[in-house]
């Protein structure tokens, strides 16, 4: 009896598991043959770029399609190098890879000529400063330039399709970790951000967005049955993109130990000199929604603050669909300023090129200029951009595919 017991609860739990049909999937169930017969591809993906059965779509594109060239992000075609880091030319078989994150971070001339369409496969992270939207934008910009198709093959928003948080990206702060004016969580899909950009920037682009069938956007990533491929060293799991948008930002500033060098990359904060304790009871007592904060001891292995013991908290989401991400952000800065206002000001005042990149994640200098000079900074740093947010949240209706 235990064992039929068993096999019900197995069946049941994995019948809870939408199966989301990714666009690449979609893409190859339609008659390609006749629609591309003679036409020379370009693909821009990586490792992520695959099916459900976890198959290349590099290999099921290639056998039923021309393809010409092969173009990859940052990390990498297959991922594997770190943030920052330039990515060389290569070859893949007889298939020119074509870096955009070496020499050049848009599409040369050169590597264009000859094709006729290029398609874009990329698993992204959900938040605006992800390097892979604004290589999906460059390359619309330059193949409207020249008049090449751009078809996106839509993949889930791994965070969800709701939540909407942080600041908007002012002009003077545009760049390739920011690109177009949406908050820092948009809650949008690549191909709905492609349609967003192609219209309100005006760009002129021949798109084509190739939308999944099955997701919704209350899905957590787990929910949709797909199995998860790190885009990136530091976003190992499913659900880190959910902890991204709660420490990245911060950690631009070198202030506190956001786990990357440890084991919880974005899950963690730290540094030798907090209570954790003391740390988790005040965050705690701001009962911000569906999050909670327990104290945490490590020692990161490499990066700020390597080989040295620190205290902090673990972040756990108790709600993906109520927990505010950049808030967390803003609030885990506002109390480090308000518990350890030394610390703090000693490291904001030796922030130097670290201003630069703190501003451009944020989109805004307002958050710098708020934490410098308010004793009490979180619910300033929380009424960023608050209307120009809600303006977002009216404008963004007309391009939602799902």
């Amino acid at each position: 009896m235990r064992f039929y017991s068993l096999i019900f609860f197995l069946l049941l739990a994995f019948s809870s598991h939408a199966i989301v049909q990714v666009g690449l999937e979609v893409f190859l169930e339609e008659p390609l043959e006749s629609s591309f017969k003679g036409k020379k591809v370009g693909l821009i993906t990586n490792h992520t770029g695959v099916d459900r059965q976890m198959r290349s779509g590099i290999s099921l594109l290639q056998n039923r399609l021309h393809l010409a060239a092969l173009f990859s992000p940052e990390h990498g075609i297959r991922g594997q190098h770190y943030a920052n880091e330039k990515v060389a030319d290569g070859w893949q078989g007889t298939i020119p890879i074509y870096s955009l994150h070496g020499e050049t971070r848009r599409p040369q001339p050169v590597m264009l000529k000859g094709l006729d369409v290029i398609v874009y496969d990329l698993q992204c992270t959900g938040v605006r400063a992800y390097t892979y939207a604004t290589t999906l934008f460059y390359t619309m910009e330059e193949a409207a330039k020249v008049g090449i198709e751009v078809i996106v093959l839509d993949r889930p928003n791994p965070i969800n399709g709701v939540i909407v948080d942080g600041p908007m990206l002012e002009d003077k702060w545009r760049s390739f970790i920011g690109y177009i004016n949406v908050p820092y969580c948009h809650g949008m899909t690549m191909g709905e951000l492609a349609h967003y950009f192609n219209e309100e920037y005006k760009i002129g682009c021949k798109l084509r967005v190739v939308s999944m069938k099955g997701w919704k956007r209350a899905m957590s990533y787990r929910d949709t049955g797909l199995q998860w491929i790190p885009p990136s060293p530091n976003v190992p799991e499913a659900d880190t993109p959910l902890f991204y948008p709660a420490t990245g930002i911060l950690g631009e500033l070198q202030l506190l130990n956001i786990g990357v060098g440890f084991t919880l990359p974005f899950k963690i904060v730290g540094a030798p000199w907090i209570d954790a304790d003391l740390f988790a009871e005040k965050l705690n007592g701001q009962k911000l929604p569906g999050v909670r904060f327990q104290p945490f001891h490590y020692r990161p292995y490499s990066g700020l603050y390597k080989g040295v013991n620190c205290q902090g908290v673990l972040i756990q989401i108790l709600d993906p669909l109520t927990y505010k991400p950049v808030a967390v952000q803003y609030l885990l800065l506002g109390m480090v300023k308000s518990l350890y206002p030394q610390e703090f000001a000693k490291r904001m005042a030796n922030a130097g090129s670290h201003k630069e990149l703190f501003c451009k994640a944020n989109g805004t200098e307002e958050a710098f200029t708020i934490l410098s000079n308010e004793k009490y900074a979180v619910w300033k740093l929380l009424e960023i951009h608050q209307a120009e947010r809600a303006a977002f949240l009216e404008k963004r209706k007309k391009y939602l595919l799902y």
